[in-house]
């Protein structure tokens, strides 16, 4: 299998194709079926490429495959090529990619069965899982960049979906632009890279590092740069605000793109180099900052947010802003962790909120639904499994990888533990609530909603299903030693971050008693949110106010998203705006435009006035040959 790496890539591609081609030709059962076999197919020979990395590593190997393809650019002694690494890293990330890929693609054949652009959707769909996989496979960074650029393209098309709606299509815009700043600095990050270690091979570059003092100003600038680039494409401050507008598109997009794969690739980016980032202490004590800030800042914002998807969204930027923390302290296999369970639980989540949505014809509002666990049954059990990982509860998945993250921090730093602990309290708090005011209590939307409330078909509720179980057993791939665990993903994942520990050597190291405790004081204070929740919103049944309705100072500051948005258009769009405008109608219309303008009429209107002279008049020719021979006596005379 380790010599048809590329068919992983190309059978999505070559879906993308033929659904493109055939999207008003085919039928929809025979879009839905190939843009789902391609994903299996592909997620068929991830697995058996997963298998043979695994048994290279339980031989005591590296479990490193690479496949050469063609040299792409050879100039002189630079030489890049196309080629595919697979080791223990990618190949997980394969599996995600592909499995929750193939999930989603079935649950948007229900979904989606009703529109007009459903082959274009299915293409598109196929289109992002390729480049996705070019972005896990590359073996440098620029096959790497391809996929990286090749992702927000898709996600471009794929929140700008429905486009006649002005909204969504400003939503993709927004993340368009949002996300080539943050490419900027990977490019930049390429070109430093190419100039420093003369390559962009992820072996030669990571060798060549090890000769770098700590703190070198070369690779600190490369790791910055690299960061910049991640914040974009995984939605960290500032860079942040475009993720939860791009809700705008189908709630399966949410569900792959904005919350099991592309939002993750700056977390797989910088997990990927690793060793670069531990030489660069001062770039991950700024990652740390940033996340911690990010975590708090999403999970305040979605206490207060109505829309469901909207909920789903901070959260994301708030779980997102965890997996960084785990980077800055050195806790790469916490991060990749918690990016395992969080495809599993929020792919789910997202899965389940477009379940409601679909039941509800259309409505996004919580404060329209509630009592609906009776008629959604399968939807309301599969949330509430969902809804418990992500809020930390032993023993599902969630808990282990976020305990992991929040036991390095306090190693770490005690008060990025502390910071940590509070986003989760809110977590557990706003992910209840969401679930409280959409199943619990009576229903409170229209009566025509009420008639045609239903259950979802089983091409939606089956990925449901699959992902629940996962969002239960996800976490015994990494149970700690102080559970009984080995350590089973950390030990898999070693050769990926070996040269990086050999550079800056573990230094953090926790009791058992005292992980314990930590476990314990999470554990207390989410049932305690839970709690909190419920009274609030079962047992109470308070429901959020209007929109219009007068608020206290911090929930006003949270339901309007902090004025984030507010403050960029202040202090970047209309001043941007100001000055396209002042170069347009100014410099350009009145200036340049002026000038050339001004050229053409003036010679225009000499002309005009020189086209008198032939007016075919003989006698007038002769007056004027007359008056120019006098002119010539003149000027002979004068100048004697």
């Amino acid at each position: 299998m380790s010599e048809l790496i590329w068919l992983i890539p190309l059978l999505p591609l070559i879906g993308f194709i033929v659904n493109g081609l055939g999207r008003n030709a085919f039928s929809k059962g025979m879009i839905g079926a190939l843009g789902s076999a391609v994903v299996l197919i592909s997620f068929i020979c991830s697995c058996i490429l997963f298998s043979e990395v695994y048994q290279s590593r339980q031989a005591g190997q590296a479990g490193v495959i690479e496949q050469h393809l063609f040299d792409w650019i050879s100039v002189g002694h630079l030489k890049i090529s196309l080629s595919f690494l697979v080791d223990p890293l990618s190949a997980i990330m394969l599996l995600i990619v592909t499995g929750i890929g193939f999930l989603i693609h079935i649950y948007s054949i229900g979904y989606m069965h009703h529109d007009n652009g459903f082959g274009k959707f299915f293409a598109y769909l196929n289109l992002f899982i390729f480049f996705m996989l070019l972005l896990v496979l590359g073996s440098n960074y620029l096959v790497m960049f391809i996929g990286w650029e090749g992702v927000g393209l898709c996600s471009y098309l794929l929140i700008g979906f429905w486009y006649k709606n002005s909204s969504y299509a400003n939503a993709a815009k927004k993340a368009f632009v949002m996300n080539r700043i943050g490419d900027l600095g990977f490019l930049l990050a390429v070109f430093l890279i190419l100039g420093t270690f003369g390559s962009l091979e992820f072996s030669t570059v990571f060798a060549g590092a090890k000769n770098f003092a700590v703190g070198d100003i070369a690779v600190v600038s490369i790791t910055i740069l690299l960061f910049i680039a991640a914040t974009g494409k995984s939605a960290q401050i500032p860079l942040f605000t475009w993720l939860p507008d791009a809700m705008a598109g189908p709630t399966p997009v949410s569900a792959l793109i904005h919350a099991a794969t592309m939002v993750t690739a700056g977390i797989y980016m910088i997990a990927r180099s690793n060793v670069l980032f531990v030489l660069s202490p001062i770039t991950l004590q700024l990652i740390s900052i940033i996340a911690i800030c990010t975590a708090l800042l999403a999970a305040a914002i979605a206490i207060t947010q109505n829309d469901i998807k909207k909920v789903l969204a901070y959260s994301t930027v708030s779980q997102l802003g965890y997996m960084f923390l785990g980077l800055g302290v050195g806790a790469f296999t916490g991060a990749f962790f918690h990016v395992l369970t969080h495809a599993f639980f929020k792919a789910l989540l997202f899965l389940g909120a477009g379940s409601v949505i679909h039941g509800m014809s259309d409505e996004q509002d919580m404060r329209k639904m509630g009592g609906l666990k009776k008629a959604m049954p399968i939807t309301y059990i599969t949330m509430l499994i969902g809804t418990i990982a992500i809020a930390g509860i032993p023993p599902f998945s969630g808990f282990f990888s976020k305990d992991e993250i929040l036991a390095n921090a306090f190693a770490a730093n005690p008060l990025l533990w502390g910071f940590g602990f509070l986003g989760a309290l809110m977590t557990a708090f706003y992910m209840f609530r969401m679930l409280f005011m959409t199943f619990s209590g009576s229903f409170r939307g229209t009566d025509e909603q009420k008639h045609h409330l239903h259950e979802s078909p089983k091409s939606m509720t089956i990925p449901l299903m699959v992902l629940a179980v996962l969002s239960v057993v996800g976490g015994a791939i990494n149970l700690p030693a102080a559970l009984g665990g080995n350590h089973w993903l950390e030990n898999f994942l070693a050769p990926v971050f070996a040269e990086g520990k050999a550079l800056i050597p573990a230094t953090h190291h926790l009791e058992h008693s005292t992980e314990y405790m930590l476990m314990a004081v999470s554990v207390v204070g989410v049932l305690i949110m839970v709690g909190l929740a419920y009274n609030s919103y079962v047992k109470r049944q308070q429901m959020p106010a209007g929109d219009e309705a007068p608020r206290g100072f911090l929930a006003n500051l949270s339901y309007h998203k902090f004025y984030v948005d507010e403050l960029y258009d202040a202090v970047v769009v209309r001043p941007i705006n100001w000055l396209s405008t002042f170069f347009g109608q100014v410099v350009d219309q009145r200036g340049i435009d002026g000038i050339v303008n001004g050229a053409g009429k003036a010679t225009f209107d000499t002309g005009k006035v020189l086209r008198l002279l032939q007016n075919g008049n003989v006698g007038f020719y002769l007056l004027m040959m007359v008056i120019g021979v006098i002119a010539i006596f003149v000027y002979g005379f004068l100048s004697l």
